[in-house]
């Protein structure tokens, strides 16, 4: 099938065909360059879609199995890995921070949960010293700077997103618990037994497979709607002492997410690595059994998962949001499929989602960063038709 000047590849169950049709429509009316898209639906795939080119700014065709940087739609996939670990009893998430990680109870932290960090409540969204890209890739380095960094709010009372801090906050934090690398942990306990092509850290034998990113503008077209933020939140990330500008700069400069160093780097918050259909086949697992396999989440830790933790005006994305363990919630920052869906976005582009009561799983990929943070408009128009094609 061909959308614009491009073909789109892979199929569709039927049913899906709304899904296609969005698909093909972001390549001709919203910019989109290359991506990606798969639905899961009760552990079997409906949908697997690519379309475009593989690098951003290169002609190379995107092929079936190319990945890219999903920035922080990681964080939903690190999450299940903490929500695991409590699953197998490794991991209180009413115990202290310290009670695993005792370097950080310090500078007003003591009492600080496993769930403020979660849920985006620990209260240390920016780092004082920023780190260099270097830096912020040893772990070891992160850790000790999260853990010597005072509160901005005391932990537990309030909540804002903590756009690059929650890679050394839950890294180091499955690293106490297990022992373990939390990229390797991952691979061996969640990315492997699913069969998902996603990762923390990318091999070097991957690093042909992944395409090159970077930001691309919104069309002007004449039907094309341009959306502009809200002028508090704008002024928020204009302003270089906003919590807002110092937590997505507590890596700086910024990293250059074509460096293979950064890649092969492991940052929970940032830059996992993965298709479309690894995001939406980690996501069918933790509502029930892939192709007949592997199931990770009882029914119970679906629950816990997408229990509301946080939710109103965030104070570093100035928005309302909400968030459960881990998991960012359907609201209006982040629209999902239903009230009930559980997932993460990526910022300017990936998201990934689980919606129980369907049985849905989605996960989407682009090489095309816009400026959005929650709600991309090609990710949404795949969301819209993915609902009508449940609703028919």
């Amino acid at each position: 099938m061909e959308g614009g000047d491009v073909v789109v590849n892979g199929t569709v169950a039927e049913g899906f065909e709304p899904v296609r049709e969005a698909f093909a429509a972001n390549f001709a009316l919203l910019g989109e360059h290359g991506a990606a898209v798969a639905v899961y639906r009760d552990g079997r795939r409906v949908v697997d879609l690519w379309a475009g080119t593989r690098d951003v700014d290169g002609t190379a065709p995107w092929e079936s199995g190319t990945a890219q940087i999903v920035r922080s739609a990681t964080k939903g996939v690190v999450a299940a890995g903490l929500l695991l670990l409590h699953q197998r009893g490794e991991l209180d998430l009413d115990a202290p921070v310290g009670t695993y990680w005792p370097e950080y109870k310090a500078a007003g932290k003591e009492r600080t949960l496993v769930r403020h960090l979660l849920a985006h409540r620990a209260g240390v969204p920016v780092l004082d010293r920023p780190l260099t890209p270097a830096e912020a890739a040893d772990p070891d380095l992160g850790a000790a700077a999260v853990a010597a960094q005072a509160p901005v709010w005391e932990p537990g009372t309030d909540h804002g997103y903590h756009a690059q801090t929650y890679s050394w906050l839950t890294g180091e934090l499955v690293r106490r618990v297990t022992g373990r690398p939390v990229g390797e942990w991952l691979a061996d306990e969640i990315g492997g037994p699913v069969g998902a092509d996603l990762w923390l850290g990318l091999p070097e034998a991957e690093q042909g497979r992944v395409g090159r990113v970077g930001d691309i503008e919104a069309p002007q077209s004449a039907g094309a709607l341009k959306l502009r933020p809200k002028r508090s939140v704008s002024a928020a990330y204009a302003d270089p002492e906003s919590l807002t500008r110092r937590a997505f700069a507590a890596i700086t400069p910024l990293p250059d997410e074509n460096d293979p160093a950064y890649r092969a780097a492991a940052l929970p918050a940032s830059n996992g690595i993965a298709t479309a259909d690894g995001l939406a086949r980690v996501y069918a697992s933790l509502i029930g059994e892939v192709d007949g396999g592997v199931r990770l989440f009882t029914p119970e830790t679906v629950e816990l998962a997408r229990a509301e933790q946080s939710a109103g005006p965030d104070r570093v994305l100035v928005v309302a949001t909400r968030f459960g363990l881990g998991f960012m919630l359907h609201g209006s920052a982040s629209p999902l499929l239903s009230p009930g869906s559980f997932g993460h976005p990526g910022r300017g582009g990936a998201l990934a989602f689980a919606d129980p009561e369907s049985g849905v799983a989605f996960g989407y990929v682009t090489n095309g960063f816009r400026k959005s943070v929650t709600a991309d408009p090609r990710a949404q128009a795949l969301v819209r038709a993915l609902k009508v094609s449940l609703e028919a």
